[in-house]
């Protein structure tokens, strides 16, 4: 691998994804535009309704009742496990769990599977858990994966940190920081630790992703604009149909919990979660509406068209990965040139079609 330049990594022949906790579909969305092979485990039933609708390839269940040995052939490991326990919205059990989970991921790397079983246990929410699985997948596979991406809340960096230095051992080059939705021309604000590895190259070669767009400052605040770069997408540019409107978002600003944020849509919108659906959307005419699920996707860059479909479908909006930051993070790791990336990216424009992924897959 002399020759591998940073960023330019060789690009992986044939790469099949088993996407672990893969929701209703962003980085099987990516996949498919990348014309990639995807199945992705899901245990929640409404988002395995929306797969089904979006005819995903799809293994219901718990991502722990499975293993490398039952996805043969698949050389590419994607996972996002829930973060509720880890997210500043939730209780925070994962945040407090943080030093034990770091020594699980030692002990993982150490090959202490049955202490870790052991301790993983005795955690408040089974759920803090779940955070270690993508790397027991990828210590545990019989033929090691090629590729590895891993995505989170920014409070589980450390972990993926810590994982990386399991990786490392273990033959992996690895990268791993905090990406910023808004820089990848998704029109929201939403920050995510993204750790992406590869089999036989060194952690000098591997870079995440390069941003393509503004990061966005803050109202009112200068945007510093470098060449070659793009200015952040704003909500009104995906969402036409309803500008100009102002998004009254339900979460509190400015430590005042009575003091709703407010966005206009010549900007890019708050970050989407599962309570989308409370957000008041005030149009020019003086009415007031709310965004559709269909329109709350499009924040997350899914089609316009993308088939939501089962019960909660603001809280699958709000997890999902947004379809176009999987598509530069998968090409980053896989060594996507920026010509497929972009052509790929442009699929969106098309609407959902699933005739096309189905025949792709089969």
């Amino acid at each position: 691998m002399s020759d591998t330049r940073l960023g330019q990594l060789p690009r992986l022949a044939s790469p099949r994804i088993v996407d672990l906790f893969a929701g209703p579909g962003g980085l099987d969305v990516a996949a498919h535009w990348l014309g990639i092979e995807s199945v992705g485990i899901e245990f929640d039933s409404a988002a395995i309704e929306t797969r089904i609708a979006a005819q995903l390839p799809t293994q219901a269940g718990d991502v722990r009742h499975f293993g490398p040995s039952d996805f043969t052939g698949y050389n590419v490991l994607t996972g996002g496990p829930p973060c509720q326990t880890f997210t500043v919205a939730g209780h925070g059990a994962g945040r407090r769990a943080l030093d034990t989970v770091l020594d699980l991921v030692d002990k993982l790397g150490a090959g202490k599977l049955d202490e870790v079983d052991h301790q993983v246990a005795q955690f408040d929410d089974e759920r803090t858990g779940l955070v270690l699985q993508p790397l027991l997948w990828a210590l545990t596979a019989s033929t090691p994966y090629e590729a590895i991406v891993m995505e989170q809340v920014p409070a589980v960096l450390p972990v993926w940190e810590a994982v990386a230095g399991v990786l490392e051992t273990h033959g992996y080059g690895v990268d791993t920081g905090i990406l910023r939705t808004e820089e990848f021309g998704v029109p929201q604000t939403r920050r995510r630790a993204v750790l992406i590895a590869r089999r036989g190259v060194p952690s000098e070669c591997i870079s995440l992703p390069t941003p393509t767009h503004m990061k966005y400052q803050g109202k009112g605040r200068p945007s510093v604009v470098d060449a070659g770069v793009a200015h952040w997408e704003t909500m009104g540019g995906v969402l036409p149909h309803l500008a100009p409107f102002t998004v009254v978002s339900n979460y509190g600003t400015g430590g005042d919990a009575r003091a709703r944020g407010r966005r206009t849509s010549d900007l890019p919108a708050f970050t989407v979660t599962g309570k989308v659906s409370r957000n008041k959307v005030l149009l020019a005419d003086g009415t007031e509406t709310r965004f559709s699920m269909n329109e709350a996707g499009r924040l997350q860059t899914f089609p316009i068209d993308y088939p939501w479909s089962g019960g909660d479908i603001s809280q699958q909006v709000g997890n999902a990965v947004p379809p176009r930051l999987g598509v530069h993070v998968l090409s980053a790791v896989l060594g996507i040139s920026e010509a497929d990336r972009d052509v790929a990216i442009s699929e969106v424009e098309f609407g959902w079609t699933p005739s096309r992924y189905s025949a792709m897959a089969m």
